[in-house]
């Protein structure tokens, strides 16, 4: 008999291996099955029990790619070998040593702080969590990392990263090109985020599909949101209104992540922030849950911490010239 498998063109070269190297090895392994690949087609000739079999193997490579980022000789005769390996290295609801999931090139992505841990933990009983706390702690990176695992495992159907459009000291008007181009940079570190966590070529077929939406949170208003994980990043920077709007935008099996830096706000003075309201409103709602990353969760460079300590001593010595 024969049979074709289509494979999905983002990953060809990395199921097929560079020169077909992947697919000349399944061939070593099953002398007795035909095997060719041309362009994005795995072609199958031989006994029915024999193709069954093989076209299994090809299905767990295809998950074992989309779950760490990566495929190489030993994966393919660890998966090829056993069963038992397979269903091991393959249960989708597992969690191992704080992995959140396995990256670009194998990066282990993972929960490495107290907090980020309880934000792990969080998203598994809470629909809606509200990260709030310094620069460096991993707030909106872990969200997007859960984001990303659970498109993998097919529990949402999109990821939706959204930002208020409020400028730290610039004036997005002023800036070159259309609004794609004016927003693409102020928007540019959940774009880092997901390019670590997938390949290229995969984060701009979900991009262009809208499988990965990203957009100023302005955009949100009138949507509802079902199968989704969305992330409202920089929330600090919400008014009390976009907070209202954004949350009641939640659609059936949806999670919302709300992360945010209450001593970065960039609101005009006469404004204040929403997150800080949502923090008094919303506090004693069940499924709803508040983590305040602190200073010992700041995993950027060690300078950081000792930057945060000085502004913090800075505003306090300013506080106290106003009382008096």
């Amino acid at each position: 008999m024969e049979k074709t498998i289509i494979i999905d063109p983002t990953i060809v070269l990395s199921i097929f291996g560079r020169n077909n190297a992947h697919i000349n090895l399944l061939s070593e392994i099953y002398p007795k099955i035909k095997i060719t690949a041309r362009g994005n087609e795995i072609k199958l000739i031989g006994e029915e029990k024999e193709i069954e079999n093989v076209e299994k193997k090809i299905e767990l490579l295809i998950i074992h790619f989309e779950k760490f980022g990566t495929i190489n000789e030993n994966d393919i005769l660890n998966i090829t070998s056993s069963d038992e390996y397979a269903f091991y290295q393959f249960d989708k609801n597992s969690i191992v040593d704080d992995v959140i999931l396995h990256g670009r090139e194998g990066r282990l992505i993972k929960a490495i702080t107290p907090n980020q841990k309880r934000m792990v933990e969080s998203s598994q009983v809470n629909d809606i969590v509200f990260a709030i706390g310094p620069a460096g702690t991993g707030k909106t990176y872990t969200a997007v990392a859960l984001a990303v695992r659970a498109l993998k495992n097919k529990q949402i159907r999109r990821i939706i990263l959204t930002r208020p459009a409020v400028e730290a000291g610039e004036n997005l008007g002023f800036l070159p090109g259309d609004l794609r181009d004016k927003l693409d940079p102020y928007l540019q570190p959940l774009y880092d985020a997901l390019w670590d966590m997938m390949p290229m070529s995969k984060l701009l077929s979900y991009i262009e599909d809208k499988t990965i939406e990203i957009a100023p949170l302005a955009f949100m208003r009138g949507r509802t949101l079902d199968n989704a994980y969305v992330i409202l990043d920089e929330a600090q920077n919400a008014t009390e209104g976009q907070i209202k709007m954004f949350l009641t935008r939640m659609g059936k099996n949806a999670k919302l992540f709300i992360t945010g830096d209450l001593t970065q706000i960039d609101l005009p003075r006469n404004q204040q922030s929403g997150l800080v309201k949502a923090c008094k409103i919303l506090e004693n709602i069940k499924g709803i849950d508040f983590i305040f990353m602190k200073k010992v969760d700041v995993v950027r460079h060690p300078l950081v911490t000792k930057i945060i300590d000085a502004f913090e001593e800075w505003s306090h010595k300013e506080e106290k010239k106003e009382d008096q």
